[in-house]
């Protein structure tokens, strides 16, 4: 594969992994004011762990999506150490391994201290 194609496809491993972080983003930020303005104090049971149940079903599928576009991503890079005579764009995202599989490593590391913290906010 070319160069330019494989530096298209690091692309778009990299909004697939934005991308997967919009709608946790929306949960928690509905989850975040509704403990804010404390509605989960006076909330059913089951509307508690409703909340929990959808921040953790979400939270779950984008670490899953974020986490396969990472794999792909560390693919990407194996194949643009191959190019001969790389740009330096095509060059730099090759020697970013350790940045990607670092960010495979927040991604669960945060995904679970935030959930942590869901569950706090909404059972207190």
């Amino acid at each position: 594969m070319e160069e330019k194609s494989l530096i298209k496809m690091w692309i778009k491993s990299r909004t697939q992994i934005i991308q997967a972080q919009v709608a946790p983003a929306l949960v928690l930020i509905a989850i975040m004011v509704l403990a804010a303005f404390d509605v989960f104090a006076e909330a059913s049971d089951g509307a508690k762990y409703l909340a929990i149940g959808v921040a953790a079903v979400t939270g779950i599928l984008a670490i899953i999506s974020q986490y396969a576009a990472v794999r792909e991503g560390e693919a990407l890079i194996a194949d643009l150490r191959k190019v001969q005579n790389p740009s330096a764009l095509g060059g730099k995202i090759a020697d970013s391994r350790g940045l990607v599989s670092l960010s495979a490593i927040a991604i669960v590391g945060f995904g679970i201290a935030i959930f942590a913290l869901v569950v706090w906010a909404v059972l207190g």
